[in-house]
């Protein structure tokens, strides 16, 4: 009999309805600060926390280091030899200097090793931890500057990679010309390992051209400079698109099973006819990409959803995780499965407003009960998860709460 995880991925009724949680920033949250309940006390990872609740590891951050990127991990980036640094691996990589430091370090934002030419920097602010990545290119040099908040255990972006495109547009087009990634199937088999055969690694490893954009200029300049240089920025856009598909390549044909654009797609940046412009390409590529070897793609949505859930489902998508329903979003969930017909797979459901508005164990089981009872005719591709995060102040008690309801109500 498959798993129930595998059941959804090939949208077959599984035995229960599957619930795969996402706990990063709140395990990595208790972990650092000492206040893991003595029940969890014994577990290193996420994947433990997982593993100890007994629930399904569906995910694509169980590998992430949170401190240093918001995703990714399986892959790690080199510059083309035809902009003169081809970046390479180096041997024998310096070791990190003493803390509160500032250094020179070979790591990547996701804490992977680092290829000479890009000058990372770290040093502490307080607990906090600042990560300042400097890449040089022929036509000038970009920075940008990370902060993980100890406090509130949260990555934020103090300074976009350009933030002047007027003076900066030749070395951006440099650095994204020149830009590539290399998987690293060794790491992906270590993780698959890990999560075992019931569970699934999702490589969360990509973004589209749009969303490359909101990282490396922030929304809104990016959106000026769509605006400023639609022929240099459609040049751009499409330099990336092929780049990620080669990306996106590498996973499929090294056994990764489901892929993971990480969009936040919300079509409040996101909207229908930016879509349709600049992502719709990149999207039906990758999905038939994906699909021409066994494997799905998913984006990581955030927000509001609804006017965007058909065209998605249209471009071939498999699935939106973590899509937020009212207060946070736009759509109720059985709703969204409704909208994007019977081939399309939707995660989400437990938002940080549930850990805030629920406040006993009846509530949560009564909450649970009436979610269940509306998704259950769509167990085939539904998976109770988060919308989109486990907030790192979520009561311990809470968490407990939702995995008993679970498994109280998630028979067939």
């Amino acid at each position: 009999m498959p798993s129930v995880l595998a059941s959804v991925l090939a949208r077959q009724t599984p035995t229960r309805i599957a619930y795969a949680p996402n706990y990063w920033q709140w395990f990595a949250h208790h972990r650092n600060h000492g206040t893991l309940p003595a029940e969890a006390a014994h577990c290193r990872t996420q994947l433990d926390l997982i593993r100890h609740l007994g629930l399904d590891v569906f995910s694509r951050n169980i590998y992430c280091d949170e401190q240093r990127g918001w995703w990714g991990g399986l892959a790690e980036p080199y510059l083309e030899p035809s902009c003169g640094r081809d970046f390479q691996v180096p041997r024998n990589p310096p070791t990190a200097a003493d803390a509160g430091a500032v250094a020179p370090a070979h790591k990547n934002a996701c804490g992977h090793n680092q290829p000479p030419g890009i000058t990372t920097r770290e040093w502490h602010d307080g607990r906090d931890l600042v990560i300042e990545h400097t890449y040089p290119t022929p036509a000038g040099t970009l920075t940008e500057r990370l902060r993980y908040v100890w406090a509130e255990s949260t990555l934020v972006q103090e300074k976009f990679l350009v933030d002047d495109y007027a003076n900066q547009l030749d070395a951006f087009a440099e650095f994204i010309r020149a830009r590539r990634w290399r998987f690293r199937p060794d790491r992906f088999a270590e993780w698959r390992a890990k999560a075992g055969t019931d569970g699934v690694v999702v490589a969360g490893e990509v973004c589209s051209p749009l969303k490359m954009l909101h990282i490396l200029l922030g929304a809104q300049n990016a959106t000026f400079f769509l605006m400023d240089h639609p022929e240099r920025a459609a040049e751009l856009l499409k330099q990336h698109e092929e780049a990620t598909l080669d990306l996106v390549t590498q996973l499929v044909t090294g056994g990764v099973r489901v892929v993971m654009c990480m969009d936040n797609l919300d079509a409040a940046f996101h909207p229908p006819h930016f879509i349709e412009q600049y992502s719709a390409n990149f999207y039906e590529r990758a999905a038939r990409l994906c699909h021409e070897h066994g494997a799905l793609l998913f984006i990581h949505a955030c927000g509001r959803q609804r006017d965007n859930l058909k065209l998605i489902a249209g471009l071939g998508v498999d699935g939106l995780e973590g899509v937020a329903f009212p207060p946070l979003g736009d759509v109720e969930l059985d709703e969204a499965l409704r909208l994007t017909g019977d081939n399309f797979i939707v995660t989400g459901g437990i938002s940080a407003k549930e850990f805030e508005r629920l406040a006993t164990r009846a509530e949560i089981f009564a909450y649970v009960r009436e979610l269940f009872a509306r998704l259950r005719p769509y167990a085939h591709r539904f998976i109770l998860s988060a919308s989109c995060n486990t907030p790192y102040n979520a009561p311990w008690e809470k968490i407990v709460a939702f995995r008993d309801a679970w498994r109280e109500y998630a028979g067939l």
